[in-house]
This record gives C-alpha cells, sequence and structure tokens, in this order.
C-alpha cells in the first residue's frame, strides 16, 4: 500500500476557514438548532452591552428576505485601527477568531460569550454581514461577504445622535441545508427568557413576513418569572424571597416561592447562559434552603427527629438562581453545568442569611413552608415505602419483568426495543406483527397516571408505572443508572386520535419528570402509525398526513376508483398492516423526543399537565389553528 502521508496531507485552515470546514464544533449543529445559535451569538453581544450599563433596548427583526437583523443602542463597536491587526477593531471583530472585548475585564466585567468567536462565526456562516456603526455622532457601515472572506472599506454614511449597533446577516445555504429559515417562536422564548434575567432591558421582536411582533420588559426580572410560573397556582408563601447581592465579585440574583403543586421548579443560570444540568451555584442554593430550614426549626425549638433533605425542600418550589461571574467554568463544551466553587460559597452565603431572615420576618409564610416541606417529608417516606414494597414482589414473583411485557431474544441494548403501546388490542397486533429478537410489547391498559399533579407514592403504587419502570430497568430519578437499561429504543406507539394524544403526553410527562435522562441521551421515540389506508385492486398504499394523502391522490390514484379508510386505533390494523408502516425498521417513521431546551420543555409540562387553567387555555387558543382530524 502507498504510503501518502506527508506534508501535502497537512491542511492549514486560515481565518474563518477552520469554522466553514467544522461548523458543528462552533455552534454544534447545522440544523435548526445551529441555524438559531447565529442569531444567540449576535444577541448576546448586545445583552452584554446591557450588562456592563450601555444598553438597555435590543430589537431583533426576521426581514421577508429571511435576514436576522439585531439592533442595540449600546455604546457601538469600536472603529478604529486595531494595533495587533491593522483592521478596524470592527472588523476584526467579525474576522478573527477570538478577537472581541470580552477576554478584557475593563471591557466587559462579566459576558454571556466564554470564547470570544461569536461575531466572526456568524460571519463564517453566512452569505453576507453589513455592519452599521453609530459613535461620537457618525455612522459607519462596513460590508462583509461569501464567508467573511471579502468584505468593504469602514464607510462614514452619516451623522446621528444616537450610539449603538445594527448587525444584519443572513446565513449560508450551503452550510445550513436543513433549513434558513427563522422561527419566530424560538426566538421570542430566548428573548423573553433575557428579559426576565435582565431586568428593565426591553427586548422587541418583529417578523416582517409574517406581520408578527411582541416585546418584553420586567422591571422586577426573575421576580417577574416566578409570579408567572405561579399564575393560578395556589401559593404556600404569598411574599416572594428575593435577594441581589454580591459576594467575592459573584453577582447573586435568588427569587423563590412556594406553591400547592408536587413538581418543583428550579432554574439557575449564569451570565444569562441557563445551566440545564445545575453545577456549583445550583448546590451552594439546595444546600443554603436546606441549612436555613433547619436554622429555623431549631429555633422554634420543635423536634424533628428526622431531618429533612433536599427533595423535601423542593416539593411545589419555584427558584430562579441567577449569578454573574467573571470567569465562568463549565463541565463539558455545553455550558451546562458550572464547576466554579467560588460561585457554590457565595450563594450558599447569600442565600442562607437572607433566607432564614426572610423566614424570621414573615412568620406567616415560614409556617406554611414548614408544613409544606414537613408533609413533604411524609409523601417521600411513603413513596421509598412503595417503592421498596415494588421491588420486593418483584424479587420474591418467578420473574422480575411485568406480566405483560412480551419480551425480544436479543439482550443486545443497542439493537433492542421497547414498544409502549396503548390497549390490549393493539398489544394482541404488535406482538404478532414485530420481530421477536430485537422488538418487545409492553400493553399499557387506559390512560397512564399524571405524574404532574399527584405525589410521589402515588406514582409508585400505579401498576402501570411500575410496569413501565421493571420493563425499562434503569430505575427513577436520582437513582437512574443509563447503564442498567434493557433497550436502546423506548418507543411510544399510541392511536391517532385525541385520546392517543393524550396517552402520549401523560407518558412523555412521566418520562420527562421521573426518567429524564432517557430523552436527554436519545432513547425515547414516538412511533408514527399511519393515518390513511388507501388501495384499489392495483395499489395499497399509507398516508401519514393529509399532505401526503393528497400527493398519493394525484400520483397514484387520479383518474381512478380507490377506497380510504381512517385509521383512528392501532386496533385497526391487522399485525402484518402495523409491521409494514409503524414497527419494520426499513419503512417506519419514528420521532426521536430531545429536549434541546430543558428550559422551555419544563414550562410547557408545568403549565399543560398542572394546574394552571389560565395558561392551559392560551397554549390551546394559540395552537388550536394547527390541529386536525379531531374526533367527534
Amino acid at each position: 500500500m502507498k504510503n501518502d502521508y506527508n506534508s501535502e496531507q497537512i491542511q492549514i485552515l486560515e481565518g474563518l476557514e477552520a469554522v466553514r470546514k467544522r461548523p458543528g464544533m462552533y455552534i454544534g449543529t447545522t440544523n435548526k438548532n445551529g441555524l438559531h445559535h447565529l442569531v444567540w451569538e449576535i444577541i448576546d453581544n448586545s445583552v452584554d452591552e446591557a450588562l456592563a450599563g450601555y444598553c438597555n433596548e435590543i430589537t431583533i427583526i426576521i426581514t421577508d428576505k429571511n435576514e436576522i437583523i439585531v439592533k442595540d443602542n449600546g455604546r457601538g463597536i469600536p472603529i478604529d485601527i486595531h494595533p495587533k491587526t491593522n483592521k478596524t477593531t470592527l472588523e476584526t471583530i467579525f474576522t478573527v477568531l477570538h478577537a472581541g472585548g470580552k477576554f478584557d475585564e475593563s471591557t466587559y466585567k462579566i459576558s454571556g460569550g466564554l470564547h470570544g468567536v461569536g461575531a466572526s462565526v456568524v460571519n463564517a456562516l453566512s452569505d453576507y454581514v453589513k455592519a452599521y456603526v453609530m459613535r461620537d455622532g457618525k455612522i459607519y457601515k462596513q460590508y462583509f461577504s461569501e464567508g467573511g472572506t471579502k468584505s468593504t472599506s469602514l464607510e462614514l454614511v452619516g451623522n446621528t445622535d444616537v450610539n449603538g449597533t445594527i448587525i444584519c446577516f443572513k446565513p449560508d445555504n450551503s452550510i445550513f441545508k436543513d433549513t434558513v429559515v427563522f422561527d419566530f417562536d424560538i426566538i421570542k422564548n430566548k428573548i423573553r427568557q433575557l428579559a426576565f434575567l435582565n431586568k428593565g432591558l426591553k427586548l422587541n421582536l418583529y417578523d416582517q413576513k409574517n406581520e408578527k411582533e411582541v416585546s418584553f420588559i420586567f422591571s422586577d426580572g426573575i421576580k417577574d418569572y416566578v409570579k408567572e410560573i405561579n399564575n393560578g397556582k395556589e401559593k404556600i408563601n404569598n411574599k416572594i424571597f428575593y435577594v441581589s447581592k454580591t459576594v467575592n465579585e459573584v453577582e447573586v440574583e435568588v427569587a423563590v416561592q412556594y406553591n400547592e403543586n408536587y413538581d418543583d421548579n428550579l432554574f439557575s443560570f449564569c451570565n444569562n447562559i441557563f445551566t440545564s444540568e445545575g453545577g456549583s451555584h445550583e448546590d451552594g442554593f439546595k444546600n443554603a434552603m436546606l441549612k436555613a430550614i433547619h436554622l429555623y426549626v431549631d429555633n422554634l425549638k420543635q423536634n424533628n427527629a428526622n431531618k429533612f433533605i433536599w427533595d423535601d425542600v423542593k416539593e411545589g418550589i419555584v427558584a430562579v438562581v441567577s449569578i454573574r461571574h467573571k470567569d465562568p467554568l463549565y463541565e463539558g463544551q455545553t455550558k451546562a453545568k458550572l464547576s466554579n466553587n467560588d460561585a457554590k460559597e457565595s450563594v450558599f452565603n447569600v442565600v442562607l442569611e437572607t433566607f432564614e431572615d426572610y423566614l424570621l420576618k414573615n412568620p406567616e409564610d415560614a409556617k406554611n413552608i414548614l408544613e409544606k416541606v414537613s408533609l413533604s417529608q411524609k409523601a417521600r417516606k411513603a413513596a421509598q415505602k412503595a417503592r421498596e414494597d415494588t421491588k420486593r414482589k418483584s424479587a420474591l414473583s418467578s420473574f422480575s419483568l411485568p406480566g405483560k411485557l412480551a419480551d425480544c431474544e436479543s439482550k443486545n441494548v443497542e439493537e433492542s426495543e421497547l414498544y409502549l403501546v396503548e390497549g390490549d388490542s393493539a398489544g394482541g397486533s404488535a406482538k404478532l406483527g414485530r420481530n421477536r429478537k430485537n422488538q418487545a410489547i409492553l400493553a399499557l391498559k387506559g390512560k397512564v397516571l399524571n405524574v404532574e399533579k399527584v405525589k410521589q407514592n402515588r406514582v409508585f403504587e400505579n401498576v402501570e408505572i411500575q410496569s413501565i419502570i421493571a420493563a425499562v430497568g434503569t430505575d427513577v430519578k436520582k437513582d437512574l443508572d443509563l447503564k442498567k437499561l434493557r433497550y436502546g429504543k423506548v418507543i411510544i406507539m399510541t392511536d391517532a386520535d385525541v385520546d392517543g394524544a393524550h396517552i402520549k403526553v401523560l407518558l412523555l410527562t412521566f418520562f420527562y419528570r421521573y426518567m429524564k435522562d432517557l430523552i436527554l441521551n436519545g432513547n425515547v421515540y414516538i412511533a408514527q402509525p399511519p393515518l390513511y389506508k388507501v388501495w384499489n385492486t392495483k395499489n395499497t398504499n399509507y398516508a401519514y398526513s393529509d399532505s401526503e394523502l393528497e400527493n398519493l391522490k394525484k400520483s397514484t390514484y387520479e383518474g381512478t376508483k380507490y377506497n380510504i379508510q381512517r385509521y383512528k386505533g392501532l386496533g385497526e390494523m391487522d399485525p402484518i398492516q402495523l409491521w409494514e408502516t409503524t414497527m419494520d425498521p426499513k419503512r417506519r417513521t419514528m420521532l426521536k423526543v430531545t429536549a434541546d431546551d430543558a428550559f422551555l420543555a419544563n414550562e410547557v409540562f408545568s403549565n399543560l399537565m398542572g394546574d394552571n387553567v389560565e395558561e392551559r387555555k392560551k397554549f390551546i387558543i394559540e395552537n388550536a389553528k394547527f390541529v386536525k382530524n379531531i374526533d367527534i
């Protein structure tokens, strides 16, 4: 074999070539998530101006040409010649990786960005970028094109009495092959979150093509967010606990209010970045809350032989922990988990001192919180007993797996699949139609328990949920161990009607609240059974949507007689049909369940499956236009 490995095979990628060659290294993916990541990079630069105290309004526009325009009233990007590049500072920021003011503490003491690559990456992955800078009474413009490889000279184009920056960019469709269409709702949810985290900062969003607009500004910041989550819920403490204080150069802001529900809503952020996996700042908060409650109990001279744990304290809590740190450290590349020890200490000290004081000064609220925590402790012990009883029964039975499980032959997790099937009839068809080698079937009877609205002991006493836990094999919550997973794919398969959709949401709620790691690990899927069967003497086809049905009518059955059957239930298909349409890996369609935005997912599950009637009504009204095939 010829050895061609020499200097000619070593590529040196200069400037922004590296970004275009490996975009995933800089924005994660080149699908819809990566596309919107470009927007976040530019918005973050404007928010950093707000964090520094120089900007109080940011406007985002989705143009009818599918460009993004971000405008702020900050100081305006510097336009003088940079000493190291001999280019304008504006051009340097947009064409040189790791160039920016975020490494200089005198420019940005606090910054959401970590690597200083935002503007240059956006330039590298765009058809063009147009930059306008207003500062020192002048307006300047500079254009970049072809992935940042070409640029015009900086040009003075007018006078102004305001400061700020306007950035316009259009993504490169040769990079973003899935889509280059920006989603109004995705951007709306992001800027709403930013508005909560930056009190007094106004964020506007306009969609020129669809003529939609929205603005957010919250004078009470994260307190307003806690109020919104608890809207329509019965509150335990009427006065929201709130503190904003800087300790050891770490800015700590916390808001807490309890409600009568059983779920917990704890969101933590560092420099406006949602830390979905928590970290040191979240640990500091939990430890401080726990200790403050114990100190309060000791002060009351109450006999609490069994100490509370965090699981007792968190039930019904709505809390936002937001810190600002000049040098944040994260575990991994996703910024999902903070690891700074000083953040833990600062949050702990701030919350312990102020929450203990809050309890002492608000005796009625303190009494209600303590009663809530005590009831949660009793429920936890009852749930623990229910789980132990379930495990003991399983151990004593001849088989530890549920009797309704038709297991597969393979023990190879990678190829094994578990179908959670609605109803005995569909379960029977699935068992007969499956590939016994690697497909297991667990038939579920009736609607699964709504875990969002009941105590944990009720969850673990439920027979259907016991069966799911036993079949999946990983256990739940903090005891969940992915190494014990028995199937690489856990597939929810329900009828294509309203009841089926409801069962699907109930199951997803259970997985999100009790087996979230399965979703994050990409193990949970939703089967897509066909909506229609179309046939005549010559052809038989299946359609999975109304548009697909219309295409079939035109492409295959135009000018001929044909029959259409609308499937309402899986049980209407015989085993062969179910295999061909929904279970055969070569022909089936499945949706992988993801939680890319865990912050939003948590909110959706709370609103849809909890007690917030107003939010649920609002969601239904806003999304009713997308619903088809409602069975009456």
